[in-house]
């Protein structure tokens, strides 16, 4: 390629909201341009980078046996209905109608799709399991699109989804898939971190983000020395035995004239935060109340909280709602007798609220509270589990500190289990008995533009991009200099089309006229691996410098052709 002929040159102005160096270097440089918010238009040198991105993921997953197919964008909402996902997903579906006034959802994850047209066989237990992926265009009306590439409305996505017998089957293509996500991130430079997470809108029941660490990230994960690894949504940790030898006490009621916080409450009675119980009021969206007792010590992890109770949304009830439909008083909420007037009311008790005992608490009267508080004997819970956030410091299951890291995920692959089978009609396979069985399915995903801009995070000095070789727009940057002289001219042609003739791809500048100051911030800032400079001070020789190197050496053609084929 020629660079007098490439659309899109480079620019030294940035962006005035481009706060990451991915954004501003990926702008500068000339491989992406806004569209609106959200949206961008890959540029040929922004389009080439992720193409390699695509064939570095593409032969990863052709070596598993999976299959490459493609969907429609537009995605019948009915089968969304089917599923009850036009209700549940985490972002706003973006709606459309044809002429026919049929109704379309422009797909943000293609779950249904993809078992609507598994359906369409007549599948046996003999056809699985099989794994099918895409490459396709992902819709998301995200609330806040930033970061340039990293948090888009429109992007490619490679999703797969594989279907199964059973869980044990699913299980072996689970770990596959882990072990070919790593390979596929490493083969880009990119060393990830396997984080548990949370399965948010896509369903099933676990899940794995591949985290690239960052402080740029939005991914904050907790870790220990022991290989524990999840995200803070979704970590558990040892709460610890406070006080269980003592002797349970009477409850009494006593007057509390204090504020309405954690901290006044302590103040108060001079006892330990961890002995106070933490009532936390919340709305789900059917209107029911969930009331989320844990030790004072301690925050309610929501989305744990949502989980346990299933719901999708939860919002803090008001003030009005504490004291007309809980007969409650904010500030003095407690479960200990608490009456609700025509609500439905939830009461769901952390873990850590056995590690406890005689604790203090709201008597849901305004300057009241209780003392010497025990479960099971003062009050019970509708249900029991860990709603409770882990934090750094906090000691995991394993008995070590947790460590806090930010990252960027590139990646995640989710058990769904029976999560869709169950709910879409005729979404089963006959099995070896003869009876028609649900699938098991899992599946995959990896943010192609997301993942080209991790790369420049992570790839990059102070001059410009460093791209690895694999995902590079070309191998090698030819800088003509003195292209004035008609000899030196031709000997960069020469070479150009020689390296051409052995498969390299090339970016030539060949500017008339442009300084050689110029040309070589060009291209750092562009980050292609070798350059080449040709000039008169050259000759027969080719002055070759890798961009991630200082050290600039002078060698034959065919020293350099050998340097590239070392390279690969």
């Amino acid at each position: 390629m020629l660079y007098s002929k490439l659309f899109g040159k480079t620019i030294k102005d940035v962006p005035k909201d481009a706060t990451l160096i991915s954004h501003k270097l990926l702008y500068k440089a000339g491989f992406i341009r806004e569209s609106t918010a959200g949206r961008y238009y890959l540029l040929p040198l922004g389009l080439r980078v992720q193409q390699n991105i695509q064939q570095v993921i593409k032969k990863e997953m052709d070596k598993t046996g999976a299959q490459e197919l493609i969907t429609p964008v537009l995605h019948p909402k009915y089968l969304w209905e089917e599923t009850n996902r036009t209700s549940s997903v985490g972002f706003e579906l973006m709606s459309i109608k044809d002429r026919n006034e049929m109704e379309f959802v422009l797909g943000g994850t293609a779950e249904e799709m993809l078992v609507d047209l598994v359906r369409k066989f007549q599948i046996s237990y003999k056809d699985l399991p099989f794994n099918l992926y895409q490459f396709s265009v992902k819709f998301r009306d995200e609330l806040r699109a930033r970061g340039g590439l990293l948090r888009l409305r429109e992007f490619v996505m490679k999703d797969a989804y594989s279907f199964h017998t059973s869980e044990e089957d699913f299980k072996v293509e689970y770990e596959k898939m882990k072990n070919t996500y790593t390979a596929i991130f490493k083969n880009m430079g990119l060393n990830t971190e396997v984080v548990e997470s949370d399965n948010g809108y896509i369903g099933g029941e676990y899940c794995h983000e591949f985290v690239v660490g960052s402080e740029i990230g939005e991914s904050k994960f907790l870790m220990d020395e022991m290989g524990y690894c999840a995200h803070e949504d979704v970590a558990v940790f040892d709460p610890e035995n406070k006080n269980l030898d003592e002797i349970e006490k009477e409850m009494t009621e006593v007057d509390a004239v204090r504020g309405n916080t954690m901290e006044d409450g302590e103040k108060l009675h001079n006892l330990p935060l961890w002995q106070q119980m933490k009532d936390v009021l919340y709305v789900d969206e059917k209107g029911r109340f969930i009331l989320a007792v844990i030790r004072g010590d301690l925050e309610v992890n929501e989305i744990k909280l949502m989980h346990a109770v299933k719901a999708y949304q939860l919002r803090h009830a008001t003030e009005d709602e504490v004291r007309q439909k809980l007969n409650s008083e904010p500030g003095f909420i407690s479960p200990v007798g608490i009456k609700k007037q025509g609500a439905e009311l939830k009461i769901v008790g952390d873990e850590s609220l056995r590690t406890i005992k005689n604790a203090y608490t709201g008597a849901n009267k305004k300057h009241k509270d209780y003392l010497n508080v025990n479960i099971d004997r003062d009050y019970k819970v509708d249900m029991e589990a860990d709603i409770a956030l882990a934090k750094e410091g906090y000691l995991s299951k394993n008995k070590k500190p947790l460590i806090a890291k930010k990252g960027i995920e590139v990646g995640n692959i989710f058990q769904l289990g029976f999560h869709y089978s169950s709910k879409m009609t005729g979404a089963s396979f006959r099995d070896v008995d003869g009876k028609e069985k649900p699938y098991y399915m899992g599946c995959y995903g990896i943010g192609l533009a997301r993942t080209l801009a991790t790369v420049v995070e992570v790839y990059h000095d102070d001059k410009g991009i460093i791209w690895p070789e694999t995902v590079a727009p070309f191998q090698v940057h030819i800088v003509g200099l003195d292209l004035e002289e008609k000899q030196v001219l031709e000997n960069a042609k020469k070479v150009y089309k020689l390296l051409q003739t052995e498969g390299i791809e090339i970016l030539f500048d060949d500017r008339i006229g442009v300084s050689a100051g110029a040309k070589f911030a060009d291209a750092d800032l562009i980050g292609i691996p070798y350059r080449v400079v040709i000039s008169k001070k050259t000759k027969d020789q080719l002055e070759v410098k890798k961009r991630s190197e200082k050290e600039t050496k002078f060698v034959s053609f065919e020293e350099f052709l050998k340097i590239l084929q070392f390279s690969h």
